[in-house]
């Protein structure tokens, strides 16, 4: 065994009181910021709360943007939604990647003409989902919608 395995920081672990220890914070501010959104921690089946590592980390930067920044709690939550939309977006872009280059395609965003991948096309479902369509096939169009990627001049 290993003497360092890896730690989730995502793991619910720690009860309000450590996580406000560890955050330098009241235990009731820990509850004004999970009312107001800000950091919600995951619920016990006794509805408790259980902050993880990442929380910690989140309460903290939202003291550090409170107190050194100046910026109001609304101002604070939607910087840290952003933040979250970020990450969601650049893991979901790492997705794709790895679906085009899985499908031989190419992923440095060259346009030129030839070579392997070019006039491939492929669709993207909302949930960034990633196929291959042949060339003249058409997307199944859920409900939802649906994105289609093309390469411009890769079909002459």
């Amino acid at each position: 065994m290993p003497p360092f395995q890896q730690f989730d920081e995502r793991a619910p672990v720690f009860v309000i009181s450590v996580a406000a220890e560890l955050a330098g914070m009241h235990t009731q501010t820990l509850r004004q910021y999970d009312r107001l959104g800000l950091v919600s921690p995951q619920r016990t089946s006794g509805r408790g709360r259980r902050y993880s590592a990442r929380d910690v980390a989140q309460l903290r930067e939202v003291q550090r943007l409170s107190q050194e920044e100046g910026i109001n709690l609304a101002g604070i939550k939607r910087i840290l939604e952003l933040q979250d939309e970020v990450t969601q977006l650049q893991s979901q872009l790492g997705s794709v990647r790895e679906a085009i280059a899985a499908m031989g395609g190419r992923t440095s965003g060259s346009r030129s003409g030839g070579g392997e991948g070019s006039g491939r096309v492929f669709a993207a479902d909302s949930a960034g989902r990633v196929s291959t369509l042949r060339r003249g096939q058409r997307p199944a169009r859920p409900d939802n919608g649906a994105v289609v990627l093309w390469r411009p001049g890769g079909g002459r």
